[in-house]
C-alpha cells in the first residue's frame, strides 16, 4: 500500500495549465512542470484497495495500485515495467484518455479520486528521458508474416506485440506518415507529436516495417496482401464520419472535423506555413459537443478566429455524478477542457439543446450563417422548440459528430469480411473475422471508442493472431 494515510493527509493536485493569454500563442501541450515530489504524494493517495475497481474501469487492466505504490516508494524503474506490462503506449493514454479508471476509483466514492492518468503520463516521461524504454527485438524469428492495415493506436499496439513475439510485421498506412488519428487528428496542444515519434523510433528498431501513402484495397488488392502475408490485422477505425444533411451542407466553409484537423497539424509538422483550412479572422461554429469538438476549438482559437460557438444536440450534463450513474460507472458530466477553458476566456459560448436547421450563404456560395432551434431532449425526440429559431454568424463551420463506422468501399469489400447491423466487422473472442487468416481490431470491429479500448484490442488481436501462427498459448511479455 502507498501510504496508509495517504487519502486522508494529500488532497487531489494535479498541474496547473498555463496561462490562457500564453498558451494560445503556441500549440505546445498546455499544462505546466508537476514536480516529482508531489507527483509521489499524489501517489501516496492510492488505497490499494482489497478490490481495486479501477482495474475495471481501465480496459487495459492497467496494475494502478501497484505502480502508484511503487512510485510513492521512488522506483520509478520497476514502475515503468509495471506500466508496461499491460499499456504498450501509455504517454498517449496518459494524455488522451478520458480516465475511465479514475471514475472507477474507490477513493472517488466520497472524495477526489486518485490523478491517476496524472501518474501514468510522468512514469512514461521519465522513463524515456532516463533511457528506460529501450527497443526489444524479438530472441527467436517464426518466419511467419503479418500484415496490420491501420497505423492508429490498436494498429501500433497489435504490431509491437506481434513484432516483439518474432513475426515480421509490415504496419500499411494510407496516410504520408504514421500515427492514424494520433498523427492528423490530435491537435499538438494536447499530444506534441514527439511523443508519437519517439515510439515508433523504438518500434522500427524491434523490427516493426511501416509502408506509408499505401492506401489497402486501392494500391494493394486485399488477394494480393493476403497472398503476401500469413495473416491479416484490419486497424483502419471507424472512419466513416457522421454527416448533417440540412439545406447549404453544399456551401463552402462547411467541413467535417478530419477535413479541418489534418491541415492545421500538418502545417505543424512543416508541411505548410499555415493551414489552408483557417478559422483566421473567422466567425467559427462548432456542431458536436465531445473531445473531437474541443480539439475544434482549440485549433480554431490558435488560428486567430474572430468568435467561435460550440453547440451539441444534447443537454447541459451535470456537474457531478447523477443517480442513473452510480460509482465505479463512467459518468457523463460537463467537462471544461483546455480549450472549453480558452473559450470561456476569450468571450466564446457552448450552446447546448439545439439543432442546426440550415446553413445560410452568400452570394459567392460561402457559409454566412447558421440557423438553429431549441430542442427537447432524447426523452422527446429532440423535437424543436416552437419559436427558438435564430440565426448566428458562421464563416466557417466543422462537422464533430462522430463516426458511423469502417469504410466499406475498397479493402471491407473485397475481402468480403461478415459485418454487422451497425456496419463494424464482426469478430470472434479472439478477434478472428468471417475469412480465414484475418482479424479486426479497434474501433473497426467495436464503433467509435476510446484510445485505451483501441491498445487493448490491438494486444488481445495480436494475441489471436500469434496463436494462429504458431499455436502458442500466450505472447511474451510485455
Amino acid at each position: 500500500m502507498a501510504d496508509p494515510k495517504g487519502f486522508l493527509t494529500v488532497r487531489r493536485e494535479l498541474p496547473k495549465r498555463r496561462p490562457v493569454d500564453v498558451r494560445i500563442r503556441s500549440w505546445s501541450e498546455v499544462y505546466e512542470d508537476f514536480g516529482r515530489d508531489r507527483l509521489e504524494k499524489q501517489a501516496s493517495r492510492c488505497m490499494d484497495c482489497g478490490v481495486p475497481f479501477c482495474h475495471q474501469g481501465c480496459p487495459l487492466g492497467n496494475l494502478i495500485p501497484e505502480w502508484n505504490d511503487l512510485v510513492h516508494r521512488k522506483d520509478w524503474h520497476e514502475a515503468i515495467e509495471r506500466l508496461h506490462a499491460t499499456n504498450n503506449f501509455p504517454e498517449f493514454t496518459g494524455r488522451l484518455c478520458p480516465a475511465p479508471c479514475e471514475s472507477a476509483c474507490v477513493l472517488g466514492i466520497n472524495q477526489d479520486p486518485v490523478t491517476i492518468k496524472r501518474i501514468e503520463v510522468e512514469i512514461i516521461d521519465r522513463a524515456f528521458a532516463e533511457g528506460w524504454v529501450r527497443p526489444q527485438p524479438p530472441a527467436v524469428k517464426t518466419g511467419k508474416k503479418v500484415a496490420v492495415v491501420g497505423s492508429g493506436p490498436a494498429g501500433l499496439a497489435a504490431a509491437q506485440q506481434l513484432t516483439r513475439a518474432g513475426h515480421d510485421v509490415t504496419v500499411y498506412e494510407r496516410a504520408d506518415r504514421i500515427g492514424g488519428l494520433l498523427r492528423y487528428g490530435i491537435p499538438e496542444f494536447k499530444m506534441e507529436k514527439r511523443h508519437l515519434d519517439r515510439r515508433l523510433d523504438q518500434m522500427r528498431a524491434e523490427g516493426t516495417v511501416f509502408k506509408t501513402s499505401v492506401n489497402v484495397g486501392v494500391d494493394v488488392t486485399a488477394d494480393d496482401l493476403r497472398a503476401g502475408h500469413d495473416a491479416v490485422v484490419l486497424a483502419g477505425g471507424a472512419t466513416a464520419w457522421r454527416d448533417l444533411p440540412v439545406p447549404g451542407r453544399e456551401l463552402n466553409g462547411v467541413y467535417q472535423a478530419m477535413e479541418y484537423l489534418p491541415p492545421s497539424n500538418r502545417a505543424q509538422e512543416g508541411d505548410y506555413e499555415e493551414s489552408p483550412i483557417s478559422a483566421k479572422g473567422k466567425h467559427v461554429v462548432v456542431i458536436g459537443g465531445g473531445d473531437t469538438g474541443a480539439d475544434c476549438v482549440g485549433t480554431a482559437i490558435r488560428q486567430g478566429a474572430a468568435s467561435v460557438t460550440q453547440l451539441e444536440i444534447m443537454p447541459r450534463p451535470p456537474e457531478s455524478r447523477p443517480d442513473a450513474q452510480p460509482w465505479p460507472t463512467y459518468p457523463m458530466l460537463f467537462k471544461m477542457e483546455s480549450a472549453h477553458e480558452e473559450l470561456a476566456d476569450l468571450g466564446g459560448d457552448r450552446v447546448y439543446a439545439v439543432s442546426t436547421t440550415e446553413f445560410a450563404g452568400d452570394a459567392d456560395g460561402n457559409v454566412r450563417a447558421l440557423r438553429l432551434v431549441e430542442v427537447g431532449g432524447p426523452d422527446t425526440g429532440f423535437k424543436p422548440v416552437e419559436g427558438t429559431e435564430r440565426e448566428i454568424p458562421a464563416e466557417l463551420v466543422t462537422l464533430a459528430m462522430g463516426f458511423l463506422g469502417p469504410q466499406r468501399e475498397g479493402l471491407l469489400d473485397q475481402l468480403g469480411v461478415q459485418l454487422d447491423q451497425r456496419g463494424n466487422v464482426v469478430r470472434d473472442r479472439d478477434y478472428r473475422t468471417s475469412v480465414d487468416g484475418v482479424y479486426a481490431a479497434g474501433d473497426m470491429g467495436r464503433g467509435q471508442s476510446l484510445i485505451v479500448w483501441a491498445i487493448a484490442e490491438g494486444r488481445a488481436a495480436a494475441h489471436g493472431v500469434d496463436a494462429y501462427l504458431t499455436g502458442a498459448t500466450a505472447l511474451p511479455y510485455p
